[in-house]
């Protein structure tokens, strides 16, 4: 027992560790070191057995820290929240009952249908893409920035073993090898950090955005910055906007002009709830020289950055260039990755309870934006927009049948 002194947030509650079942997904959501923070506050942990060992704990490491490790059903039936890096397969859904917290990155604009389903389920659902990043309250929670990082540190370990040279310069007995060029698209967290960790091997690097305000940032990793002529394209949130169609044609012609200069090119600029825009077309790609290697970590099911990027794929085309799809490189590295996503569950279940038990209160801005459905209704004004709903009437368009808005 803790003493009233030492209790937390999320004191008495029982939180769920679910094993992750997307397709080649190796993180989890919870790490033994959190398990022992809320076991020690008095929480009771169940996990399910094996959900750590794709990223390298065993069951034994989590009981060690003071979780009871169980089948999964028995989690999903037991726990008051459930913890997941990726959105729940059909089976999780239909076994989730009312009043239950479910946490993860569920990606609830491109997920609609899931959404839909969890809230007739009446659950009630976080999702971290929601988070309104300038609060800096949400810092500690932001699961896009942690997991970006990751990414972005991913994306140029990739590059260097995928192209054919040596990123740093070479001088050797058999002559002087020059350093590799490589251009990073999105100066956002994953552009960031993709930049400093190829300078640190040695690369020439050059860090491109619409942005003229990221400029210092590109600069202060040692970075060249590049920009482009259209209209500065910041919008809410520290997010590039959309473009216009016309900026976008300008824009495009200007990247194919600067990324023939290069061997590697990065692209990581993503558009929340949208398709993300084409920054390098099929031209510009034929515009490199035979061995270069293009990294798209915005790829999705939506499209991506590059021309021909398939996500969860490396192609090497006619022309000897090589392109790499992934909309997710943190999860392979995913003990680094679960480290910090588990930091920022922590921080979320502590920011969704009092007392050891869920606190939801629509006039706290944060949990307005970040949860998606409560109580059988859908609360985020963003899915709401999504699935057509109308406020008015408080009912849903014909795809969304049986959920309802929330007043």
């Amino acid at each position: 027992m803790t003493s009233p002194e030492s209790e937390t947030p999320a004191d008495r509650l029982t939180i769920g560790v679910l094993r992750e079942t997307a397709n080649q997904e190796r993180r989890v959501a919870v790490d033994p070191d959190v398990v022992g923070e809320w076991a020690r506050n008095g929480c009771h942990v169940l996990v399910e057995s094996g959900a750590g060992l794709r990223a390298g704990w065993s069951d034994t490491d989590y009981e060690a820290s003071g979780g009871t490790v169980i089948q999964r059903s028995d989690v999903i039936a037991d726990a008051d929240i459930l913890a997941m890096v990726r959105p729940p397969d059909d089976e999780t859904v239909a076994a989730i009952s009312q009043g239950q917290l479910l946490i993860g990155m569920l990606d609830p604009l491109q997920n609609l249908e899931l959404m839909s389903a969890l809230c007739r389920r009446g659950a009630t659902v976080a999702a971290f893409e929601l988070l309104p990043r300038t609060l800096s309250r949400a810092q500690s929670m932001d699961a896009l920035t942690s997991q970006s990082s990751a990414a972005g540190y991913r994306a140029a370990i990739v590059s260097a073993e995928a192209f054919g040279g040596f990123f740093p310069m070479m001088i050797t007995a058999a002559g002087t090898a020059r350093p590799a060029r490589v251009l990073v698209i999105g100066a956002g967290v994953a552009g960031l950090q993709a930049l400093s960790t190829a300078r640190r091997l040695g690369a020439l690097v050059t860090g491109y955005d619409v942005r003229p305000a990221s400029r210092q940032e590109v600069e202060s990793v040692g970075a060249s910055f590049a920009t482009s002529t259209v209209a500065e394209g910041a919008a809410t949130g520290g997010y590039a906007r959309a473009m216009t169609s016309d900026e976008l044609a300008i824009q495009q012609a200007e990247l194919s002009r600067l990324v023939a200069g290069f061997d590697v090119v990065i692209t990581t600029a993503k558009v929340p709830g949208r398709r993300p825009p084409m920054l390098v077309p099929q031209k510009a790609l034929a515009s490199l020289a035979r061995g270069s290697v293009c990294v798209d970590l915005a790829c999705s099911p939506q499209g991506g950055n590059v021309y021909g990027s398939i996500d969860g794929e490396r192609i090497t085309d006619q022309n000897g260039i090589t392109v790499i799809g992934s909309s997710d490189l943190a999860s392979t590295i995913p003990a680094a990755a679960s480290r910090m996503f588990a930091k920022n569950v922590h921080a979320m279940v502590a920011a969704l309870t009092s007392e050891g038990r869920l606190a939801i209160d629509f006039d706290d801005e944060l949990q307005r934006e970040v949860l998606v459905c409560h109580d059988g209704a859908f609360v985020s004004p963003d899915v709401q927009r999504a699935l057509g709903l109308n406020d008015s009437e408080n009912v849903p368009d014909a795809s969304a049948e049986g959920v309802v808005v929330a007043s």
